[in-house]
């Protein structure tokens, strides 16, 4: 995707994310219905990961399945932005 290469099963930290580009400090969690009763506990793992200079984009997995232009769409804008010349927090 534009370059950006993204890599499954990620370790960070003491997390294992589900998709990650460093390049983009982009990671992209795909939830099922066990991330239903673990509200807090994503939301603590997400700040770690963003305290780390990460964007987090969180799915349901239904959502993948059913409206994956949309997810698409999300990510690429996303990653657009991660790479773009103008952001200040571009990596690159």
């Amino acid at each position: 995707m534009m370059g950006v290469k993204f890599r499954r099963q990620v370790p960070i930290g003491p997390f294992v994310v589900d998709f990650a580009s460093r390049t983009a400090r982009l990671i992209i969690e795909a939830d099922g219905i066990q991330h239903s009763d673990q509200e807090e506990a994503d939301l603590r793992r997400t700040r770690f990961l963003e305290m780390r200079g990460y964007t987090v984009l969180r799915f349901w997995n239904d959502e993948i399945l059913g409206q994956t232009d949309a997810v698409m769409d999300v990510i690429t804008e996303t990653v657009r932005w991660a790479i773009h010349p103008d952001n200040p927090l571009n990596w690159n």
